[in-house]
């Protein structure tokens, strides 16, 4: 079914039961199409927490800063980044 924007807003009561029951409603303004009504998918059920508890092992403290050399190998050496004036 295809219906005016301003009508769709005065039956929307009237048409979510038919989105609901399978039929399909396009909303239009001066005729063209806008959009189209449609039902909510159900979404799949919430992941478990722990879901990887005891699959991943972490060494040492992971909230003390890496080395100098760690850093020094990922951004490069801080020689590379010094700014020449």
């Amino acid at each position: 079914m295809k219906i005016g924007i301003h009508e769709a807003k005065t039956r929307l009561s009237k048409l979510i039961p038919a989105v609901l029951s399978g039929e399909e409603v396009i909303i239009t303004k001066s005729g063209t199409p806008l959009v189209k009504l449609v039902p909510v998918q159900e979404q799949g059920s919430a992941r478990p927490l722990g879901a990887y508890a005891s699959k991943i092992k972490f060494r040492g403290d992971l909230l003390e800063p890496l080395p100098k050399e760690i850093i020094d190998d990922f951004w490069g050496k801080e020689d590379d980044h010094a700014v020449s004036s």
